[in-house]
């Protein structure tokens, strides 16, 4: 495995992976999922932005026997457009296809199905009715969610789950137009509101919202208030100080010695040069001036 100069790697843990994964969202999945595996719901999964992989390793965690596991992400390549080249660039420079598929094995034996492109791939990728459950965590751009939002009602089987990722951020109102047009002029169900998802179906959610509701309330850690809105009711949801996530298993590197990449010649040299630096202001803060000389002429010598 390839190391970054100063950094660590690999991830021992799922909070190692960069990316937001809201504890509270990792309740959801994980409740979404088992309910429908306990149901004996059966389907494939499918994300679609998978930044560096964390959510993507929850998610690959609850396939089960038969049932694929797909992801797409523009990863080091091009666009289709230059506002979505534009917005990749600026956001997601330093992530490739290796740093996911690095993270991804360090907590699985194989890899999901990965398709390296833009999300409009997806529906010729993808078959029809196929999916249980769905996350969507693309492009911030009106026109791309608006279409990854088709793109997962094609996929989903009868009574699957999407999930849309900041539909509410004020830094991505192309997301919220996409996702609240959906909710008022083609189909979408709410399920429930996080802060930043919102869990959603193209059939009735009254039945797994009431099962919903019944597991917050045996919770002491996460807020709830319901309200009605367009015909809807809408349940939101907040995580309280202290909620825990799931268990996860750690990474198989948990237990190996931490890989350092060593330094190339130039940082250290910079490095030695901050010290010294450091020593320097300490010696004239707060020493004698005779010791502060001494300081000074080792430092000038080494």
């Amino acid at each position: 495995m390839t190391l970054v100069p100063g950094t660590i790697r690999p991830p021992r843990r799922l909070d190692d992976v960069p990316g937001w994964f809201p504890v509270l969202d990792q309740v959801l999945f994980e409740w979404f999922l088992d309910r429908q595996e306990t149901a004996g719901t059966r389907g494939d999964l499918l994300e679609v932005g998978v930044y560096m992989g964390k959510s993507a390793i929850f998610l690959g965690r609850h396939g089960q026997d038969g049932e694929n596991f797909t992801v797409c992400d523009l990863f080091e390549g091009d666009a289709l457009d230059d506002a979505n080249q534009a917005e990749s660039t600026k956001s997601y420079s330093a992530l490739t296809q290796q740093v996911f598929e690095e993270n991804y094995l360090a907590f699985h034996d194989t890899l999901p199905r990965v398709l390296k492109g833009p999300s409009s791939i997806v529906p010729d990728k993808v078959d029809p009715a196929s999916c249980r459950f769905v996350h969507i965590d693309a492009s911030h751009l009106y026109e791309h969610v608006r279409d990854d939002i088709g793109a997962a009602r094609e996929a989903l089987l009868p009574g699957g789950i999407v999930v849309l990722d900041d539909f509410r951020s004020e830094h991505t109102p192309g997301v919220s137009v996409a996702v609240w047009e959906a909710v008022l002029t083609r189909g979408l169900r709410p399920i429930c509101l996080s802060t930043q998802k919102l869990y959603g179906t193209w059939e009735d959610p009254g039945p797994v919202q009431d099962e919903l509701l019944a597991m917050v309330r045996g919770r002491e850690d996460c807020n709830l208030s319901i309200q009605q809105a367009a015909g809807h009711r809408i349940v939101r949801l907040k995580s309280k100080k202290g909620m825990q996530a799931p268990p996860f298993p750690p990474s198989r590197f948990a237990h190996r010695a931490v890989e350092v990449a060593p330094e190339p010649a130039t940082a250290k040299a910079a490095s030695r040069g901050r010290s010294s630096t450091r020593a320097r202001r300490f010696a004239a803060d707060l020493l004698p001036p005779i010791l502060t000389r001494a300081i000074r002429n080792g430092l000038s010598r080494s």
